[in-house]
């Protein structure tokens, strides 16, 4: 299509590509160690790499407004498949998570499907509510965020992924913000959740809660001061901290990371951004900021001139699905946030993750081919 916006594609392949690097550099050591074979996990990400781009370029190419109108259908079967995590013969558990489906040997986490549906649905639902004049009323918000929030708790209670779900929760309420002409409800929104923080973290410091038997408030307490767990939960985050540190303004050289070999846990999934700054140096972690900061630039735009509402939701909700990923994920890493698994978008090591991502980017590509340049 002569309109798409070629940024936008152009920057999502070089990410791919970037991470393919890296995930070679960050898994080379412990890929020999436990499987015999320096490239077993690049191998493995070449070919998501490939899926993702072909997944993108179809995707492009369907008219985005499909994917609306059946929107409410795609609820059912994401939520069979996240049953399919806890009962069945397809369920796999991995280090004791129920988040992962293994069928024909190859495993995938339904909640990255859970993601893509949200977007569309939540598009969908706030669409229909415009059309009835109640999208930024009260009930109309109460409504969308009902049902956002239902779907969210779903996956939480059920594959027990709080990450996941926050994002879920994340991506409708940055939705409903875009098409609310009041944000009185927001302030208040942000004003509660603000406030419910801060009680929380009071009462974790001065002991009126205790941690014990939750692995959430233990992550929490041990974010305040991680070097008093330095061998328990504070552990990932320290040498997550050291790995950055130690990198200085322009790092130590790719390949040349200490921390990978054996010290940081999943240098290849959600820690490898400090890989990267250790590798890169600051300079490194900076650019690839940059690039997200440009391509969510680009959405935008893409946002700004879709030619309907349906469009331009879409794309706000793809830009919110990567920006919340990015931000949770390098707030972790340096640990500005408790510690929770969230990947890197188009870097870190997965398969249903940047398939589907690259299936997001292919919907906001099929926007931008559909704008009428004046």
């Amino acid at each position: 299509m002569p309109g798409v916006d070629l940024n936008i594609p152009a920057v999502t392949v070089f990410l791919m590509a970037f991470g393919t690097i890296m995930i070679y550099s960050a898994s080379s050591y412990e890929s020999m160690i436990e499987n015999g074979n320096p490239a077993f996990y690049v191998n493995k990400q070449i070919v998501h790499v490939l899926m993702a781009i072909v997944a993108m370029y179809i995707m492009s190419l369907v008219n985005y407004r499909f994917w609306i109108k059946w929107a409410p259908w795609s609820i059912p079967p994401c939520l069979i498949l996240v049953a399919l995590t806890r009962i069945g013969p397809f369920k796999y558990v991995v280090n004791g998570a129920h988040r992962w489906i293994r069928i024909a040997g190859r495993s995938f986490q339904p909640a990255e499907i859970v993601k893509i549906s949200a977007i569309v649905f939540t598009v969908w639902i706030i669409c229909y509510h415009m059309e009835k004049g109640e999208a930024d009323k009260l009930s109309g918000i109460a409504k969308i965020m009902a049902l956002c929030c239902v779907y969210a708790l779903i996956l939480w209670q059920v594959t027990d992924n709080m990450s996941s779900a926050m994002i879920v929760g994340g991506i409708g309420l940055c939705l409903l913000f875009v098409v609310c002409r009041s944000y009185k409800w927001f302030m208040l929104i942000g004003g509660c959740g603000s406030a419910f923080a801060l009680g929380l973290i009071y009462a974790l410091k001065t002991g009126l809660i205790s941690p014990s038997g939750s692995f959430r408030l233990a992550r929490i307490k041990t974010w305040l001061d991680p070097a008093a767990d330095a061998k328990g939960y504070g552990f990932q985050t320290l040498q997550s901290l050291y790995s950055i540190g130690s990198g200085g303004v322009w790092g130590k050289g790719l390949g040349n990371s200490i921390q990978k070999m054996g010290i940081i846990p999943e240098a290849q999934n959600d820690m490898i951004f400090s890989i990267i700054c250790e590798e890169l140096g600051i300079f490194g972690g900076i650019v690839i900021m940059c690039l997200f900061i440009f391509l969510l630039y680009r959405f935008f735009l893409v946002a700004q001139n879709a030619p309907d509402l349906a469009g331009s939701l879409l794309t706000v909700g793809v830009l919110s699905h990567v920006a919340l990923q990015v931000i949770i994920n390098i707030a972790v890493v340096t640990n500005l946030i408790p510690n929770t698994g969230v990947t890197m978008p188009f870097i870190s090591y997965g398969g249903t993750s940047i398939i589907f991502m690259g299936a997001e980017i292919g919907m906001v590509l099929s926007v931008s081919g559909r704008i009428v340049l004046e």
